[in-house]
């Protein structure tokens, strides 16, 4: 369906590792796998319900068929085996072979904050051109070099989506709207450029604060929305789509560059499979999530997204860092 992102330059490059074994997926044993059999970890942060964890399995498994067993991946979710920034840590060390992640490398690699900047992918079809496309490359280049993580294929995300008590479809229909955002210094100031009065708080928190009216608003992907019971203090979901993202799922460059060349080839392959996979899967949860909000009252409103882009591009420029702009622009560019 789609190319994956290039891989590194520093080795990991065409193949992977030896013969006969089956496969561990959380745990559970299948038959046959031999004594000799490379053992890798996965560590994520979804449940078991996640479509990333779902395509975490079929990545395991697709690499255990493609090598004929040589390569056990086993998937840990739930942090398992530490948080996102724990995670990204064991793979530099070499305690944990794969996750994963996305924005949060920016603390290592400045690229990886355009993994998440408000209007700069425009749709879904819009985030493939990009990330398959040569700005896609030089972002998975920069978080290789200065990770030590090669991203070996992407997921999409669902889009962030603003809830209210009242529509709006336009950027002066938020009106000092008082709007809860994560701690992102960029999302604060893109929400104050769009009209709105953003207060950082923990997520934790957010569901009381709308109960008791401390906050009017809040935004987020629509299963966060549902996983989190919003319907039950939120009528709308305004359809901003402010925030359409990705994620990586990355290996160790270093570990991965020491396997045979075949066994190399195997991950890559089985990471385009599990791309596809979750794709089908992420499509179809979009879909199913919107009827279930809407059973729960929900009414979705469709917003002026070009509005939406266009008040908040100034503060978007302000915001980036000098080094990253120019890929911003590529992006912004990319038809």
């Amino acid at each position: 369906m789609t190319n994956t992102p290039r891989i590194s330059r520093r080795g990991f490059g065409a193949g992977l590792l030896g013969a006969g074994a089956a496969l561990t997926v959380g745990g559970l044993a299948r038959p046959a796998i031999a004594q000799s059999a490379t053992v890798l970890k996965l560590g994520h942060l979804g449940n078991e319900e996640n479509v990333w964890h779902k395509a975490s399995l079929k990545f395991a498994e697709e690499v255990a068929a493609r090598t004929k067993g040589a390569i056990e991946v086993k998937v840990f979710p739930n942090e398992q085996l530490g948080k996102e920034t724990d995670l990204i840590k064991g793979i530099q060390l070499g305690t944990v072979d794969f996750t994963i992640t996305g924005e949060s490398l920016q603390n290592w690699a400045p690229a990886a904050a355009l993994l998440a900047v408000p209007y700069a992918i425009r749709d879904i079809a819009h985030l493939d051109k990009v990330v398959d496309g040569p700005v896609g490359a030089k972002i998975a280049a920069s978080i290789d070099e200065k990770t030590g993580l090669v991203p070996l294929t992407y997921f999409a995300r669902g889009p962030r989506e603003l809830t209210s008590n009242r529509p709006i479809a336009k950027p002066e229909e938020l009106n000092g709207m008082k709007l809860r955002v994560p701690n992102v210094p960029l999302f604060v100031k893109v929400w104050e450029a769009l009209g709105a009065k953003p207060t950082p708080m923990a997520f934790s928190e957010v569901f009381t604060s709308l109960q008791n009216g401390t906050i009017e608003g809040q935004e987020n992907p629509l299963a966060l929305i549902k996983s989190a019971s919003f319907f039950e203090v939120q009528k709308y979901v305004n359809r901003t789509d402010h925030v359409i993202s990705w994620i990586y799922l990355v290996g160790g460059s270093k570990k991965l560059a020491k396997l045979p060349a075949e066994h190399q080839k195997a991950i890559r392959e089985a990471a385009k499979v599990a791309h596809d996979y979750e794709r089908g899967l992420f499509l179809a949860d979009e879909t199913k999530l919107e009827a279930e909000l809407k059973a729960k009252g929900m009414t979705f409103v469709e917003a002026d997204k070009a509005a939406f882009a266009a008040k908040a591009q100034a503060a978007v420029d302000a915001a980036l860092a000098a080094e990253i702009k120019p890929l911003y622009q590529e992006i912004l560019a990319t038809k």
